[in-house]
């Protein structure tokens, strides 16, 4: 009872919660953008597995064999209320397994198939992630749940996750190697029929801007975060909250680069405090 009391007074007083937020590097900043702009009060930890990126080259082995428990150490380390798993390669891999590792609310990314599917008007639309995603039965089942009545073009990009790491450590965009990567997706049969983009890895909503640009036809880029906002806000309803943490938002880096360009951009995303973890 009296632990009720407390936790209705940290409402009060704007404490909403705290969510660790997982990524393989700088792309899971995408979604907690979409976080913060809902749920400003919310505290949050970030973590990125530099060390393992890019998940999308891992296989499903591979990242099963680490997730779950790298997920159950930064649980009891950091003690946060729930966990956001911003990658769409972990989430349709091993969201399973790290479910059952840890005894918090779990939340995972699902490529917006659905919204796509509802606002293509040419029923052509594409789904851009990483070959770990794209290749997954996980998405298959999407594309047969909501959007059985598209023509759906599958384009994996290890690249694209490389050069939003770049942007975000401060280096330039190379706009011609974005056009590379995205040539195969748009030059087929049916290329220039797509008018939806699924960005169905946390690092391309970074590259927006560059991806518009890159291609002559109009285009929807829709992406999940705004969706996984409205999930965290939903789940941290109903949960019994613990003690806010003092001290600003974290983001740790697994083995990962602190160049002070990297720095500032997550202190631009809203963590003010950068620590680089050595495995």
């Amino acid at each position: 009872m009296c632990h009720k009391t407390l936790v209705t007074g940290w409402v009060q007083q704007g404490h909403m919660g705290h969510a660790l937020i997982f990524d393989s590097g700088v792309g899971g900043l995408s979604v907690a953008a979409e976080i913060r702009k809902r749920l400003p009060s919310l505290q949050m930890s970030y973590v990125a597995d530099d060390i393992f990126r890019p998940y999308g080259e891992k296989t499903e082995s591979q990242l099963k064999a680490r997730l779950p428990g790298l997920l159950w150490e930064l649980s009891e380390a950091i003690n946060p209320d729930i966990i956001v798993i911003a990658c769409n390669t972990a989430s349709t891999t091993a969201l399973k397994e790290i479910r059952a590792a840890v005894d918090i609310p779990v939340i995972g990314v699902v490529p917006a198939i659905k919204p796509a599917a509802a606002a293509s008007r040419t029923k052509t639309i594409a789904v851009l992630g990483t070959p770990g995603t794209v290749q997954r039965r996980y998405v298959d089942d999407l594309i047969n749940d909501f959007a059985d009545d598209c023509h759906v073009i599958l384009q994996g990009s290890v690249n694209l996750v490389d050069i939003a790491e770049k942007k975000l450590a401060g280096k330039p965009v190379d706009s011609e190697w974005i056009k590379t990567e995205l040539a195969p997706m748009f030059s087929g049969r049916h290329g220039a029929d797509i008018d939806a983009v699924v960005l169905a890895c946390t690092h391309f909503p970074l590259l927006r801007k560059e991806l518009k640009s890159s291609v002559p036809q109009s285009v929807q880029w829709i992406d999940s975060g705004p969706a996984i906002a409205r999930r965290v806000e939903s789940v941290l309803k109903n949960l019994t909250l613990k003690p806010p943490r003092s001290g600003p938002d974290m983001a740790l880096l697994v083995g990962g680069e602190t160049s002070p360009e990297r720095i500032n951009a997550f202190k631009k995303y809203g963590f003010e405090r950068v620590v680089a973890l050595m495995p």
